[in-house]
């Protein structure tokens, strides 16, 4: 049982960390989530395969 309340409140500071960046960002959304705008997972240059922007096409660089 002991575990179980220590697996519980570690996964609620996960969730409250998370909902901070939120409240704290301007606009409330993550920056920077597409694959295609990091160099280390895109080394070719090839399209994202979630939303399909290419990395000249990301606003964040």
């Amino acid at each position: 049982m002991k575990l179980f309340f220590i697996t519980i409140a570690l996964i609620g500071v996960g969730v409250l960390g998370i909902a901070i960046k939120l409240w704290a960002k301007k606009g409330g959304k993550f920056a920077g989530t597409c694959a295609s705008q990091n160099p280390h997972l895109n080394k070719e240059g090839e399209a994202c395969g979630y939303c399909g922007k290419l990395p000249e096409n990301c606003e964040n660089k």
